[in-house]
């Protein structure tokens, strides 16, 4: 096997598809939050399909996911809702979520330089 292959960078241009480690993040990720919602995101260009999970803080994780049918399956296991993000949009606590975050790294930066 190459270098780039074995460092995941195979061939330029080509998508990375849904594997078991990225269903198995997802599963336990779910399992480890409370009040987990799904929102399915489309492929693009540059990236495969991916279910976005958010929980009820606003944290969240994407992992490529093969088909929005592979999503809803998943989520129905999970017993979790699971939205079209192109439908509904990305929920508040999430870019809440994502604002608190920076601001505490930023904090956090200035402490370390000392002002």
């Amino acid at each position: 096997m190459k270098l780039l292959g074995m460092l995941g960078m195979g061939r330029r241009g080509t998508l990375r598809t849904a594997d078991r480690d990225d269903q198995a993040h997802l599963r336990a990720w779910a399992e480890a939050h409370e009040g987990v919602e799904g929102f399915v995101e489309p492929r693009t260009t540059v990236t495969a399909m991916t279910i976005l999970l958010v929980d009820r803080d606003g944290e969240w994780t994407r992992r490529r996911i093969p088909s929005a049918d592979a999503a809803r399956r998943l989520a129905r296991s999970l017993k979790m809702p699971v939205y079209d993000v192109q439908l509904v949009g990305y929920p508040q606590r999430m870019r809440d979520h994502d604002a608190r975050q920076r601001i505490l790294r930023d904090r956090q930066r200035r402490e370390n330089l000392g002002g």
